[in-house]
């Protein structure tokens, strides 16, 4: 939980950059790759990720309306520009209508009552869990995989360094 808006941009910015780093790697095949039948696609778990930048801060009360709900997942181009934009108004609002003081104030989400502070947490924490699975389905997919907490087996490659088993 963030108990000031600054400590929130700071991660909020690192994070949403590992997020975007992703993105930049997707193809328009790639968003079909599926790991079960019964799966998410990358494409439909990527747009998730997009939808929830609108929709959990709309219920926080951040956003008047869930402009993306609803919306059908675009080309992979337009995810990540769409991500880019939803990411930017997320910090864009919190700066201009939330204090650290409110942070604290509590909010109906989801059927439970969050802090706005636990709410900026768990969009940073769902976009995070959410990567690890879309690293998973590119890999499937023969994509690059860009590393965001260390380097990827590519990355180490490239520094001369034999990746770790």
């Amino acid at each position: 939980m963030y108990c000031t808006i600054p400590d929130f941009l700071l991660e909020w910015q690192e994070e949403s950059a590992a997020t975007e780093k992703l993105l930049a790697q997707l193809t328009d095949e790639s968003l079909h790759q599926r790991i079960t039948s019964e799966g998410r696609t990358l494409g439909r778990l990527v747009w998730h990720v997009v939808q929830t930048m609108t929709e959990m801060p709309h219920r926080a009360g951040l956003f008047p309306t869930d402009e993306l709900e609803n919306q059908p997942c675009p080309p992979a181009k337009d995810t990540r520009t769409e991500y880019v934009r939803a990411a930017a108004a997320v910090a864009d609002a919190v700066v201009r209508q939330w204090t650290d003081d409110q942070l604290r104030d509590e909010v109906e989400m989801y059927g439970e009552v969050w802090s706005k502070g636990r709410v900026l947490s768990v969009l940073v924490r769902h976009q995070a869990h959410h990567r690890g699975q879309m690293t998973v389905l590119m890999r499937q997919a023969g994509l690059r995989v860009p590393g965001v907490y260390g380097p990827a087996r590519e990355e180490w490659a490239e520094m001369g360094v034999p990746a770790m088993e």
